[in-house]
């Protein structure tokens, strides 16, 4: 299992910031979601449940993702997903911003990536650590990106 907790301050309000996170700009933040589609939308939002589509290299795989937990007032947001990859990976991950200032956000992304079974476990050996490290700063990095220009409009 390979677990991570991240956080860094974005300068930039959270509203602005959550707007990222709304389906219909996803693809902002998450370039490689190539479709999202909502199977069931349950009010108060957890238990939906939505068709994604990834595309890395020539390979797309389709899952479904259901929403875990989730948290939208003034000064938190917090959205935590779940979904089985590939027959070979359970995958959680937690999206939370915090209003700091008017302009000041704190956003922390934390999740786990289990190996279901032998191949999937094996797979989480040989990608290691490192290589998820470089994915999630990568994420932060384009949420921060995209964010500031979000921000400028």
């Amino acid at each position: 299992m390979i677990k991570w907790h991240e956080e860094r301050i974005i300068p930039v309000n959270i509203e602005t910031i959550w707007t990222l996170f709304q389906l219909e700009n996803i693809q902002r933040i998450m370039p490689n979601v190539i479709e999202n589609k909502v199977i069931e939308k349950k009010e108060g939002v957890v238990g939906s449940k939505y068709e994604q589509k990834y595309k890395e290299g020539k390979r797309i795989e389709t899952y479904i993702v259901e929403d875990l937990e989730h948290e939208n007032t003034p000064d938190k947001k917090h959205n935590k997903i779940g979904f089985t990859l590939a027959k070979a990976f359970q995958v959680e991950a937690a999206y939370t911003l915090i209003k700091v200032g008017e302009h000041e956000t704190r956003f922390i992304y934390q999740g786990q990536n289990t190996g279901l079974n032998f191949l999937g476990k094996t797979l989480l050996k040989l990608g290691g650590e490192k290589n998820n490290k470089k994915v999630v700063t990568d994420f932060m990095d384009l949420v921060e990106k995209e964010a500031l220009q979000e921000a400028k409009k």
